[in-house]
C-alpha cells in the first residue's frame, strides 16, 4: 500500500505535534532546525479569517442610519440615529461596536459594502459551503479557498505548516486541503498538553528526537520524520517564548485571538489563521426572533476582540503584516419578520482590519428598495475579495485557488 505524506505525518508526527510545547532541547537538535529552517522574508504577510455563524445582519452592524427605508421597514430592530457611531450621513457603527469605531478613525478597519454570491443559497449548509469552497458553481467541491490556498504554497518533503483552524467547532470545509496537513486548535492550554502519548512535560518529545539516528540519506521517510520532529521542537520553544502580558477582554473570541497573536509572534511559517463566531451560541448570529440582544452582545464581543488583538499586535510592531477579514453566509433581509427578528438574506458587509488598509467604505450601500426577495441585493462579487486577499495581501495567485481571475479591490496600500 502506498504511504503519502500525508498519512505518514498523521501516523508518526500527528498533526498537533507540529505545535507542541516541550523544554529545552539537546543543542544537535536546535542547531539543525535553525540550520534546516527556511529564513522568513520580512514582507511575509498573515490572513486571520472570522467567520461569523449564522447570517449577520449587515444593516444592524453597519447601519443605514440615514435612510428613511431603514426605520419604516424595522419598527422594533432599528437602531436610534443617535445611538449610531457615525461614519458619514447615511451609514454607521451599531452602538456596542465602539472599539471598531475608534479603529475605523485610526485608518485599521474598511467596510466593503454590498458582497455577496451569484447563485446564492439561502440555507445555512448551502451559502456557508459557497463562501468556503469559493466556488458557487461547484457546490459538492471537497476543498476549500483556504485549503488550496495552503495547498498551491505547499512544497514535499518540508514539515512546514501553512494553515491553522484556531476554535471550539469542528473545523471548517474552508480550510479542506489535498496535500497540506492543516492542524485544529482550541486553546493554549490544549497547546500545551499536546504531548506524545504519556508525556508528562515534554521530555518524550526531545528524547524521541535525540534518539534518532542523525542522517538518513538512505530512508527518505526516517529523514522526513527526524526532520518533522526536530522542526515542532524548535517550533515549540518559539511558540512558549511568544507569550505576552496583552489584556484581552474576557470573551471566546478574544481568547482565541490572543492564541493567534501568540502563534504570530513565535513566527513559525503560519500564514493563514482560521476561527469562528457564534457556532457555540444558541442559534448564534441567526436571530429569526428577539434579535436585539443576542445581535447586540454578539457585535460587542465581535469589535472587542478585534479591537485588543489590533491593539496588541501594534504593540509588538506586527500590526503591517496582519489583516483580519470577517465573513457571514448571508445577510438578513430588510424587514423584521413580526417575531422581532429577521430572515435569511443574500449581501452583506465584510469588515477588514489591519495596518496597511486604506480604509473607509468600499462600494455604495445597496439600495434598500430594490431588493432580493426581501434582501439586499449584492454589487460586489465575494471573489474579488478573495482575490484581494490572496493576489495583493498573501503573494498567492489567486486563479490557481479560484480557478479563473477576478479583479482585485483597491483596499490595501502594498
Amino acid at each position: 500500500m502506498s504511504c503519502t505524506r500525508r498519512d505518514f505525518l498523521k501516523t508518526t508526527v500527528g498533526t498537533s505535534t507540529l505545535l507542541s510545547f516541550a523544554p529545552a532541547a539537546p543543542d544537535f537538535l536546535i542547531r539543525a532546525a535553525v540550520a534546516a529552517a527556511p529564513r522568513r522574508d520580512e514582507r511575509d504577510t498573515v490572513l486571520v479569517m472570522i467567520q461569523l455563524s449564522g447570517g449577520n445582519d449587515g444593516l444592524n452592524a453597519a447601519v443605514p442610519y440615514g435612510d428613511d427605508e431603514y426605520g419604516r421597514n424595522r419598527p422594533t430592530l432599528a437602531l436610534p440615529p443617535k445611538d449610531v457611531h457615525k461614519i458619514n450621513s447615511l451609514v454607521g457603527f451599531h452602538p456596542r461596536m465602539g472599539a471598531f469605531m475608534r479603529l475605523y478613525k485610526a485608518g485599521y478597519l474598511s467596510i466593503v459594502q454590498g458582497v455577496g454570491s451569484p447563485n446564492s443559497d439561502r440555507s445555512h449548509d448551502g451559502a456557508m459551503r459557497i463562501w468556503h469552497t469559493g466556488d458557487p458553481d461547484q457546490p459538492h467541491r471537497q476543498t476549500g479557498w483556504l485549503g488550496r490556498a495552503a495547498d498551491s504554497i505547499w512544497r514535499a518533503n518540508r514539515a512546514e505548516t501553512s494553515a491553522v483552524f484556531v476554535g471550539p467547532i469542528a473545523q471548517p470545509l474552508g480550510v479542506n486541503a489535498e496535500n497540506v496537513i492543516v492542524p485544529s486548535i482550541r486553546s493554549p492550554r490544549e497547546l500545551m498538553a499536546n504531548r506524545m502519548p504519556g508525556d508528562a512535560n515534554g521530555e518524550s518529545l526531545w528524547k524521541h528526537a535525540a534518539e534518532l539516528p542523525r542522517a538518513n540519506q538512505g530512508n527518505p521517510l526516517l529523514d522526513f520524520l527526524q526532520r518533522c520532529t526536530v522542526r515542532a521542537c524548535a517550533d515549540a520553544r518559539r511558540i512558549e517564548a511568544a507569550t505576552n502580558a496583552a489584556q484581552y477582554p474576557p470573551f471566546q473570541l478574544a481568547g482565541t485571538l490572543h492564541t493567534v497573536a501568540q502563534l504570530i509572534r513565535s513566527d513559525i511559517g503560519v500564514r493563514i489563521f482560521f476561527t469562528e463566531l457564534g457556532g457555540g451560541g444558541i442559534g448564534g448570529f441567526d436571530n429569526h426572533a428577539n434579535q436585539l440582544g443576542n445581535h447586540c452582545a454578539l457585535l460587542h464581543q465581535l469589535s472587542e476582540s478585534v479591537a485588543a488583538f489590533i491593539d496588541d499586535l501594534e504593540r509588538e510592531k506586527l500590526l503591517d503584516r496582519v489583516l483580519v477579514m470577517t465573513f457571514s453566509e448571508f445577510g438578513r433581509t430588510v424587514s423584521e419578520n413580526g417575531r422581532r427578528g429577521t430572515d435569511h438574506g443574500a449581501a452583506a458587509p465584510v469588515f477588514l482590519a489591519g495596518g496597511r488598509l486604506k480604509g473607509g467604505l468600499v462600494g455604495a450601500h445597496p439600495s434598500l428598495t430594490d431588493l432580493d426577495g426581501g434582501a439586499l441585493k449584492f454589487h460586489t462579487d465575494f471573489r474579488r475579495v478573495y482575490a484581494t486577499v490572496l493576489d495583493r495581501w498573501l503573494g498567492f495567485e489567486s486563479p490557481v485557488v479560484l480557478d479563473r481571475q477576478f479583479e482585485p479591490l483597491d483596499i490595501l496600500n502594498v
